[in-house]
C-alpha cells in the first residue's frame, strides 16, 4: 500500500545535543545567516578566513596554518587558503563573535560526538567550530568519483567531539539511511554525510550526454546507514544562474557557445588536415 501524499522520508533539520555542556550559541537570520557565539575566557573557535561579521572588544583574532591538514597541496591547487583564523576570549567575562555565511546559505550545528566523531562534507561546507573539531580534506580513492570534479575529489573530513557549524544553500533536508537502503542524490545537493555511507558515482547516460548535455549528468547513489544532509541551491549552481542572467543575450540563450564555436572549429580542422593528407597520397 502507497504511502499517504503527505507522508516523507526526509525532515528537516533540527539541531539536538545529548552534552551537558555546550557553548552558548544563537543563529540569526533567514537567508545568508550568521551564527553569533559566546566565549568563556580563554575560550577559543576557529572559523575560515574572510567569515567574522563582529566580535567583542577582549577577543583576539589570529590566522594560523592548520599543520593536520594533509591535503594542503591540493587545497591550494585549487584555490582554497591553507589557513584558519582563531578566536580567542583574552578577557575575563564571556565575550561573543559573530560568523557569517560566506554567501545565501543556512548554517547547521553539527555535534560530532552524534556521528560516531567523523563527517564528511562537501569543499568549503565548513564555517567553523568549537572545542574539538579538526578539519582535513581527503583524497577519494575510487577513480571513478574523481570524473565528476572537485564535489567528488577533495572532501572536508571534520573528526573528533566537538560542535561544528556548515552551510547549506537553499532549503536543507536530512534523511537517515538504514542498512542497505539506497538514494540516489545530485551530486552537488549533498552538504555532508555520516562516514558511514557508500559513495558510488553514476552517469546518467552515455558519456556524449555527460559532456554535451545540461544539469544533473552525474548522480551520487549513496547506500547505508547513516545519514546524509541535502540542499535544495548549491552556490555554485546559484553562481551559474546569476552569470547566464548578465550575460549577453546570445550567451544567456546558448551558454556553451564558445565551447561549440571551438569544437566546431577542431572539426573543420581535422576535416582540412585528412583531406590535404588524402590528397597527397
Amino acid at each position: 500500500m502507497a504511502a499517504p501524499f503527505f507522508s516523507t522520508p526526509f525532515q528537516p533539520f533540527v539541531y539536538e545535543s545529548p552534552q551537558e555542556a555546550v557553548t552558548p550559541f544563537q543563529i540569526l537570520g533567514g537567508e545568508a545567516q550568521i551564527v553569533q557565539i559566546m566565549l568563556k575566557p580563554q575560550e577559543k573557535i576557529i572559523a575560515k578566513p574572510g567569515s567574522m561579521c563582529y566580535m567583542s572588544g577582549q577577543i583576539i583574532m589570529e590566522n594560523v596554518f592548520v599543520p593536520e591538514n594533509e591535503a594542503g597541496v591540493w587545497q591550494w591547487l585549487f584555490g582554497k587558503s591553507l589557513s584558519n583564523i582563531v578566536f580567542n576570549n583574552s578577557g575575563t567575562s564571556d565575550e561573543f563573535v559573530g560568523i557569517a555565511a560566506p554567501s545565501l546559505a543556512r548554517i547547521l550545528p553539527i555535534d560530532l560526538a552524534l556521528f560516531g566523531g567523523e563527517l564528511l562534507c562537501q569543499p568549503d561546507a565548513f564555517l567553523c567550530s568549537i572545542n574539538d573539531v579538526k578539519v582535513n580534506n581527503a583524497v577519494d580513492p575510487r577513480a571513478r568519483n574523481v570524473v565528476p570534479g572537485v564535489e567528488g575529489f577533495l572532501r572536508q573530513k571534520l573528526s573528533g567531539r566537538g560542535l561544528a557549524f556548515i552551510v547549506g544553500g537553499g532549503t536543507v533536508v536530512q534523511k537517515s539511511l538504514e542498512v542497505g537502503e539506497v538514494l540516489s542524490v545530485d551530486v552537488s545537493s549533498i552538504i555532508a554525510l555520516s562516514g558511514t555511507v557508500n559513495v558510488q558515482v553514476k552517469y546518467n547516460g552515455p558519456m556524449r550526454r555527460v559532456v554535451f548535455g545540461a544539469e544533473n549528468g552525474v548522480t551520487a547513489v549513496l547506500t547505508g546507514p547513516g545519514i546524509v544532509f541535502i540542499q535544495s541551491m548549491p552556490f555554485h549552481r546559484l553562481s551559474q544562474r546569476i552569470a547566464r542572467a548578465v550575460a549577453s543575450p546570445n550567451m544567456r540563450d546558448n551558454p556553451k557557445f564558445f565551447f561549440q564555436i571551438a569544437v566546431f572549429f577542431f572539426l573543420a580542422y581535422v576535416v582540412i588536415v585528412s583531406s590535404l593528407i588524402l590528397t597527397d597520397i
